[in-house]
């Protein structure tokens, strides 16, 4: 089990406090979910919606980059 998980609604990182996901994080997923890719965007997207709600403030293409620019 991971310690970094988000801590909503600032969408931070629990274990080491950077803007989730953070670099751990993102390493993790892409281990977790290596033969998934499609998956792995699901669950971020999904992540993502949430984010955008709590994070109206911060741009789209931000929270794009973010949650799922990284994954591919």
């Amino acid at each position: 089990m991971t310690a970094h998980l988000p801590v909503t609604p600032a969408w931070m990182c629990g274990g080491c406090g950077a803007d989730w996901p953070c670099a751990t994080r993102r390493r993790e997923l892409l281990a977790e979910y290596h033969r998934a890719p499609v998956s792995l965007a699901l669950y971020l997207a999904g992540h993502l919606v949430e984010a955008a709600q709590d994070l109206a403030h911060v741009p789209a293409g931000h929270l794009h980059n973010r949650f799922l620019g990284w994954s591919r």
